[in-house]
């Protein structure tokens, strides 16, 4: 994926003087928009966006947005796409920090569902079952 750590670009770049120098030499080193991200990981599993754009539960018209970029995603839409596609834990939690949202954190009693749900590897259905059983919102609520 990146030939270099995040450590030895930080730092490279506390000692380069020249930050469009740094910028220049490292592009391949940067992230890609996180509708690009999501694009990825459908592809590297064989996904097809119309497959996983139906299994969610919100609409379907926000949902291609998110995956053009037109979107961005709210923390639960991307846990909702996250079971979608059927991630495990580290790519949902390494997807949640992409998105910029907080990880799952088991001591908050809803992450803490979504969190047994990923490991249990409950689809994304399942998931909102087990939510609405425990009394919790769905991944769908646009709230």
């Amino acid at each position: 994926m990146h030939e270099k750590d995040t450590d030895k670009l930080f730092e490279e770049l506390k000692i380069q003087p020249d930050v469009e120098q740094f910028l220049a030499e490292n592009q391949a080193e940067f992230t890609v928009p996180l509708h690009e991200y999501l694009n990825k990981i459908l592809q590297e599993k064989k996904l097809s966006k119309k497959d996983v754009v139906n299994s969610i539960n919100f609409d379907k018209k926000h949902a291609y947005h998110i995956f053009s970029g037109n979107k961005k995603p709210s923390r639960k839409k991307l846990l909702a796409i996250a079971r979608a596609i059927n991630l495990n834990l580290d790519e949902t939690q390494y997807l949640l920090r992409y998105g910029g949202f907080a990880i799952l954190y088991p001591r908050n009693p809803y992450d803490a569902v979504i969190i047994s749900a990923t490991e249990n590897n409950l689809t994304l259905a399942e998931t909102e079952l087990l939510l609405e059983q425990l009394g919790e919102l769905p991944l769908s609520d646009l709230a």
